[in-house]
């Protein structure tokens, strides 16, 4: 996995369809059947997982945490309602859960939790858990302001997420039922996506509501009263913050951040799994069983250690080493050539459902549109993709849309017919000049410094950006995502990646309020878009709408999509049932369907 952002749900939905169950070797009851007193054998054995980057938050639902790798962590130590298969499926998880879809006029659905959903300290899961994700998905009660820096200028805005609230936002406050098992969702519009609102997960809420009361001494009586007596947020009559949420949203926005393993252990419970066991960090980050689990996804191993190798030659050497099992590297030039040449393993290889891009600033010299567009006419994507990805796919093209990628066949070559995009097919030196009129902007790139196609792709545009004109500073670093709320670069360069379903990532990243908007682009056409592509049932519609969103980025200068990543993973032969995951989860998405022999790696 390459130092990617975890982008929320994205592309279309499909139907669900169950898993099947992988054999342990050696053993005779499989990994994931229905928990209890059929759950498999446990072997005592570690499988090793190298990862890109280093967990930052037992929260990955904040903008600073947004990352792979604490997505990553969320999901091998947390249950939720359904998951996301390795054919882009929705797949109900009914041991811990059902949605059921009561009503369509108003939309209504009802949540209810089974005994089995349980944190690791023996609390029960309940609706207290459910209200804080609807009341930090929501965004309900903001009534803030924000200026063309993200700052709030009036108001409140009580859970800072990196998603969007769309969806969710038009909803009204939840009833509960007195057991607190259940919870019912009523929608004030349509909204397609609504069996993708979990409300226990790492895009709303990734953390318990019981740790939450003990860090505030807020009770769950309390934030309900709060919940139900306070009214819907209005930016434009903004009023005295509500106490109560605002101190829940206030640990809940930060107080899960972490560099090291933590002393207090309610910082990283658990409902899934595994659990967090021990952290030694820049190595690795060790998890365990959960006996207190008794949900349907039952390892057939008693370890998961996620091992942080930034670089993909690293990854590679390792897993020739023995020293990890499964890697999910960055695919760069050399990469899949020096695991071909390895013996003993598996290679997987496919498209990722994510994509490199270069953003420009709407902000500050870069608000004039001229400096945007003599940007984009120096960015040598076509040598980027011959550097980066070519020597792993001879047949790759130069990505040209924002909303669609290249293996989304038929949107794809539509979209690019009416884009836009073929005004900046060849790096265009005069044109750039031509433009900036003599003219010399400051051009502050934010990139990560640790990873290769990050550099090589810094490097060629520094050099085309220099001939044009622009004053190129490199404000290159390790801790590149953490700088993206910033206000210390102009142009950023880095990857998206999606789940694979739904359609959040437009208000996401495209909208002016989006929670992962970090150009400050502003274009209301775009805002109407973010939210009627919500409610449309259609998938024409769905497409003509992105068609159009995609239109609209390249008409005002947004920045240049470079190319579709490419997707590589292997592992060791003593691990089985491992497959090739497009999505941001990677190889991780059946980690409970996994085997290994009684041998620990390394």
């Amino acid at each position: 996995m390459s130092d990617k952002t975890w982008r929320k749900r994205a592309l279309v939905v499909a139907a669900g369809v169950g898993v099947s169950a992988v054999v342990l070797a050696g053993c005779t009851s499989p990994g994931g059947t229905d928990g209890g007193d059929s759950a498999p054998e446990v072997v005592d054995t570690q499988i090793i997982l190298a990862e890109t980057n280093e967990v930052t938050s037992f929260n990955a639902a904040t903008p600073q945490s947004n990352l792979d790798i604490n997505g990553k962590l969320w999901y091998a130590t947390h249950e939720t309602f359904a998951y996301v298969n390795d054919k882009m499926e929705v797949v109900p998880n009914e041991s811990f859960g059902t949605m059921e879809k009561v009503s369509d006029e108003p939309l209504t659905i009802k949540y209810t939790l089974t005994d089995n959903a349980q944190w690791s300290d023996g609390t029960p899961v309940t609706t207290d858990d459910l209200l804080l994700g609807w009341a930090s998905g929501s965004g309900y009660f903001d009534d803030a302001t924000v200026d063309e820096e993200g700052a709030v200028v009036s108001g409140t805005q009580y859970f800072t997420i990196a998603g969007s609230t769309s969806g969710l936002e038009d909803t009204e406050v939840p009833e509960v039922s007195e057991d607190k098992k259940s919870l019912t969702l009523v929608y004030d519009t349509p909204f397609v996506d609504w069996n993708l609102q979990w409300l226990l997960d790492q895009d709303a809420n990734p953390v318990p509501f019981h740790v939450l009361a003990e860090k505030t001494g807020v009770t769950a009586e309390q934030f309900t009263e709060a919940l139900t007596t306070t009214p819907r947020g209005n930016p434009e009559a903004p009023v005295e913050p509500n106490a109560t949420i605002k101190t829940v949203a206030d640990f809940w926005n930060t107080g899960f951040d972490v560099t090291s393993m933590p002393d207090d252990e309610s910082l990283y419970l658990s409902n899934g799994p595994f659990i967090v066991d021990s952290w030694e960090p820049t190595q690795s980050m060790t998890l365990k069983i959960n006996e207190n689990y008794k949900g349907d996804r039952d390892p057939a191993y008693s370890t998961l250690v996620f091992r942080f190798v930034g670089d993909s030659q690293a990854q590679v050497t390792a897993l020739q080493n023995g020293e990890v099992d499964i890697i999910n590297p960055q695919a760069g030039g050399d990469t899949l050539q020096l695991l071909e040449s390895i013996d003993g393993i598996q290679i997987l290889t496919g498209p990722q459902l994510s994509y490199d891009h270069v953003d420009l600033s709407f902000r500050g010299e870069w608000a004039d549109p001229t400096v945007r567009e003599a940007f984009m006419k120096i960015i040598p994507r076509q040598q980027i993709v011959d550097t980066v990805v070519k020597p792993i796919n001879p047949d790759a093209e130069v990505l040209n849309s924002q909303t669609f990628v290249t293996s989304q066949t038929e949107p794809y070559e539509k979209t690019i017919k009416t884009n836009g995009s073929d005004a900046y097919g060849d790096v265009d030196i005069d044109g750039a000049k031509e433009l900036l009129a003599g003219r010399t902007p400051t051009a502050r790139i934010l990139y990560n410094i640790n990873n290769p196609n990050r550099v090589a792709a810094f490097e060629a545009i520094q050099a085309t950006a220099t001939e044009a004109g622009f004053v190129v500073q490199d404000i290159g670093r390790e801790d590149w995502s953490a700088q993206l709320e910033s206000d210390i670069y102009d142009v950023s360069i880095f990857g998206w990646i999606s789940p694979g379903v739904g359609n959040e990532d437009i208000p996401q990243i495209f909208a002016s309020d989006g929670g992962s908007n970090f150009t400050g682009v502003n274009i209301p056409e775009v805002d109407e878009l973010a939210a009627d592509i919500q409610t449309m049932t259609d998938e024409a519609d769905v497409e003509d709408a992105r068609i159009k969103v995609d239109q609209l980025l390249f008409e005002n200068y947004y920045g240049l999509p470079i190319f579709q990543s490419p997707g590589v993973e292997a592992h060791t032969d003593r691990v089985s049932g491992v497959t090739f995951m497009a999505n941001q989860t990677g190889p991780i998405w059946n980690f409970w369907e996994w085997t290994a022999e009684d041998a620990a790696a390394g």
